[in-house]
């Protein structure tokens, strides 16, 4: 436990936050100190866990006992310590040590850098560079015992006023430690470690260090890049990297030192759009994302929204599997092939991933620094649309865990002043009820986005979608489908999986439907090899002779056509022309409407049979299956009947249900057994909700 007291403010620090507080309530063991412009600090230790800080004018507070403190009103101070990680304060006690133990009244630069390696604790040394505590203590006491100008003359008469016991700073040593605050204040970061010191020590040294370290062997630049990496490893963490900031404190710093504070080359290409985010674009120019079908009219409404000079937000609707992802997936094939506009022709369309973007953020302040970075880069580039898919998941996430009500700070909150200024240009998506029940409530960022409407095709346009496909699944399964396959995809998906969307689940199930025939090839392949194991030899002979004899018929076939045609006896390389392949290894599979009806009968349970039959067929046979299950109830048959055909002809409302029926009639007189009969000689199956 490290304390430097005071009789104004006790700044109590815990996972280097810094906040005002009342003084700590333990104990104390014993007491060190140390000055700081002009003022000294205790640092005392306790076994209790924490870090308080405080600062004391002219003199030093010894604490007793806990009730010995009074409660004091908070000030604002100005102390270069505050925001010092236990690391670094570790390492200011360390060099202090060192002075004192070099018989010192002052800590110089060479001390400071050998509290520095003192506190590293890494297996290689300061650093990463093999320095060791020892080597630079030797090094330290032959330089100055055989040179007597290593204090700071500036200093002398300020420590002869201190007691042999108090160690304080330089004048060099304090300039080292403001370099450190203000780099990390330049860099954006929230503490100081012993690495902004060591940084600044590099900059501002006045000689003292710089002997050590070239005595040492040790190269300046590689250390302050090694220390560079490790705080942008702190910042990572967080989600965030620096910015440009790192020039600015580059100016300030001598020419020959300005190279160590320049982030190193590798780090460059992780900004947050790289974490985050997905370039649509680039996978689009390289022929990953497969084609947009039948999709002109949406896609040309949003490039009139984009264009737009304000509220050029567009936000895509429909329900889920109806292509709202593959759309904004077009608009960025449309960019990469150059078919929209000049104006939009410069675009990047990156993909948000909010899962990554919320992943790892446990304290407070975290998720907002990245959202704050992703909004910097995206307006600093300029030609960034974001697309931002299931959108309504952004209204209130952040807030978990802070507070019944939340913060309000959530993400949607953090981009309605970038939406608003039209600093930042983005496509969203969601389904129409989530709109309706969460976005929609929000008028402020409801309002920042136009509505493109996506309904779900009809028949016609999924076939057509699907054979714009069927390239890429076929390449992927090794397989052919029919085009008899790919209209029973739509019509089987249509009717029998009622709770999905076209042309998602006809997708689905020539999707599967190829995978199951390629499993079922490699399966018949299989039992073929075990079979020719199992054979005799007669039974190879048999087949070869057949072979033979088949081969022996074409080659006849081949040379009477010949003979007739040109007349020119090409027996010879007929007869040296290797026989036709019988492997089915490099032939695709051949995917009908028999597998797509397979896959959809082990979706839907409903039996292969019923889903093959001839439909005009049992429309016309309707009548008479239902007349054999339910006797005597021809009329209310022949209703039934009626409604189902006027639905299946295209007499209604495509939207609207076949028909509502409602069945009434004593216990006994069939009202049941002519709903089961419907749903076994049609449909296949009826859901059956039983309210007693």
């Amino acid at each position: 436990m490290d304390v430097l007291c005071s009789s104004s403010l006790a700044i109590h620090l815990h996972s280097r936050s810094i906040y005002p507080s009342s003084p700590p309530r333990f104990p104390f063991r014993f007491h060190r100190t140390f000055y700081y412009n002009n003022s000294i600090y205790s640092s005392s230790s306790s076994s209790c866990f924490g870090l308080s800080i405080s600062r004391c004018n002219n003199f030093v507070h010894h604490v007793k006992h806990p009730h010995s403190f009074k409660r004091r009103k908070p000030i604002q101070i100005s102390a270069v310590f505050e925001r010092f990680t236990e690391r670094a304060i570790k390492a200011v006690i360390l060099s202090q040590r060192e002075a004192k133990s070099l018989g010192k009244d002052m800590v110089f630069t060479q001390h400071l850098l050998l509290g520095l390696i003192g506190e590293d604790r890494d297996p290689n040394g300061f650093l990463g560079s093999g320095l060791k505590i020892e080597n630079a203590r030797d090094a330290v006491r032959s330089i100055w015992q055989s040179s007597n100008h290593g204090e700071d003359l500036g200093n002398k008469q300020q420590g002869s006023i201190v007691s042999s016991t108090d160690v304080p700073f330089s004048i060099s040593t304090k300039r080292v430690f403001e370099a450190a605050v203000e780099y990390s204040r330049t860099m954006g970061y929230n503490f100081i470690a012993p690495e902004h010191i060591a940084i600044g020590l590099f900059t501002v040294d006045d000689g003292s260090a710089s002997r050590v370290l070239k005595r040492l062997g040790a190269n300046i630049n590689h250390l302050a890049a090694e220390a560079v990496i490790r705080l942008q490893g702190e910042l990572a963490k967080d989600g965030r990297e620096p910015s440009l900031s790192s020039k600015k404190m580059s100016e300030k710093s001598s020419s020959g030192n300005a190279a160590v504070l320049r982030s190193p080359d590798k780090t460059k290409g992780k900004s947050a759009l790289a974490q985050f985010c997905i370039d649509l674009t680039a996978r689009a120019s390289e022929g990953l994302i497969d084609p947009v079908i039948g999709r002109e009219t949406e896609v040309q409404r949003i490039v009139q929204i984009l264009c737009r000079r304000t509220k050029n937000n567009p936000i895509l609707l429909g329900e889920s599997g109806v292509g709202k992802t593959a759309i904004a997936e077009g608009l960025a094939i449309s960019i990469a092939q150059a078919e929209i506009p000049a104006f939009l022709l410069n675009k990047k369309i990156m993909s948000l991933d909010i899962g990554l973007l919320m992943a790892g953020a446990k304290e407070r302040g975290e998720l907002e620094a990245r959202v704050t970075a992703l909004l910097s880069e995206t307006k600093k580039s300029g030609n960034i649309i974001l697309f931002i898919d299931e959108v309504h998941t952004l209204i209130g996430s952040g807030t978990v865990g802070r507070g019944n009500k939340g913060s309000g700070l959530d993400i949607a909150n953090l981009l309605k002043p970038a939406l608003g200024r039209g600093e930042l240009q983005c496509i969203a998506s969601t389904t129409i009820g989530e709109y309706r029940t969460q976005f929609e409530k929000d008028k402020a960022l409801a309002r920042r986005f136009q509505p493109v409407w996506i309904n779900e095709p009809s028949q016609e346009d999924a076939v057509g979608i699907l054979l714009g496909l069927r390239e890429k699944y076929e390449s992927h399964h090794h397989c052919r489908y029919t085009l008899e396959a790919i209209n029973a995809a739509v019509y089987l998906s249509a009717r029998y999986i009622p709770d999905r969307y076209l042309p998602d689940k006809a997708i689905d199930l020539i999707d599967e439907a190829g995978s199951r025939a390629r499993i079922e090839a490699f399966r018949r392949k299989r039992e073929q090899e075990t079979d020719i194991l199992s054979k005799a030899p007669n039974d190879y002979w048999e087949e070869i002779r057949t072979v033979q004899a088949m081969h022996e018929v074409v080659i006849a076939s081949r040379l009477k056509n010949d003979a007739g045609a040109s007349g020119v006896d090409d027996s010879s390389e007929l007869l040296e022309s290797p026989l036709p392949s019988t492997s089915e290894n490099d032939e695709p599979i051949m995917v009908g409407p028999e597998e797509i009806a397979a896959v959809a009968s082990i979706w839907s349970g409903i039996p292969v049979q019923q889903l093959t039959a001839d439909e005009r067929m049992l429309l016309i046979g309707l009548d008479e299956m239902l007349k054999k299950r339910v006797i005597g109830q021809d009329e209310a048959v022949a209703a039934i009947s009626r409604a189902v055909k006027r639905s299946r002809v295209g007499l209604k409302d495509l939207d609207r249900p076949i028909a509502a029926m409602i069945f009434c009639g004593p216990t006994g007189v069939g009202k049941t057994e002519l709903t089961k009969a419907l749903a076994a000689c049609y449909f296949g199956r009826m859901p059956c909700f039983d309210w007693t």
